[in-house]
């Protein structure tokens, strides 16, 4: 179904930073959604062009491939576009609305806000109103959230009641605090990366199904209420 198609019921997953064939099967094992590759060579789970395609051939119908990237050149996503399968762009730097649309070039693609106090949210989804997606992730120094949630009361409930089918909730979500995002926000979908390794960059396949049964359990608790 892809990340993206939104249902009340149910929340889609992402798990982001994957690197290894292991990790590729362990993800799919677990149900997930989509899959993130981090063009982003500072990243500790960052990968090569060439790696990030030989991933996603294991990847079955229906999953989305995610290229994140950060401020990347005209080149750079060049070379990763010619190789990498990439089913949706992640744009997770300073790209302007502009710069987005020009590299996406018709394909799907989703900004990241990185969440601190005082977020313009609705300066911020009415200036990039094309993307296909809001990923919101906490404010940290560098780019990505580090593993850290941010304040989701600090989220308006109008502007969440409005863009609810277009949010991809990111920011230190981990097994243990998941149901809460969810029955809060109620998000397209949630994206992981840390809460579910056993150490930095490196997944751990029990945390990975762990993580999407608490999401599954979590649109279970919400739809019967």
């Amino acid at each position: 179904m892809g990340l993206l198609t939104y249902s009340p019921t149910r929340t889609r997953v992402k798990i982001c930073g994957l690197r290894t064939p292991a990790d590729i099967d362990a993800a799919v094992a677990a149900g997930v959604d989509a899959v993130g590759f981090v063009f982003y060579p500072p990243s500790p789970r960052a990968v090569s062009p060439n790696i990030a395609a030989q991933l996603i051939s294991r990847l079955p119908a229906g999953i989305d491939a995610v290229g994140l990237l950060v401020n990347a050149t005209d080149a750079d996503f060049a070379a990763i576009k010619a190789i990498a399968p990439i089913t949706l762009w992640q744009f997770h730097g300073d790209e302007t609305p502009e710069r987005c649309l020009a590299l996406a070039n018709g394909q799907p693609w989703m900004k990241a806000a990185r969440v601190g106090q005082d977020f313009a949210f609705d300066e911020f989804s009415l200036q990039y109103m094309q993307a296909n997606a809001f990923l919101l992730d906490a404010l940290v120094e560098g780019y990505g959230g580090g593993g850290v949630p941010f304040d989701w009361q600090g989220i308006p409930q109008t502007w969440v009641s409005e863009n609810a089918p277009r949010v991809v909730l990111s920011g230190g979500l981990n097994t243990h605090n998941v149901g809460e995002a969810i029955a809060r926000l109620h998000p397209c979908a949630v994206d992981v990366s840390s809460g579910v390794e056993s150490s930095r960059g490196v997944k751990d396949p029990a945390l990975m199904a762990d993580f999407v049964k608490a999401v599954r359990a979590a649109d279970t608790k919400t739809s019967s209420q």
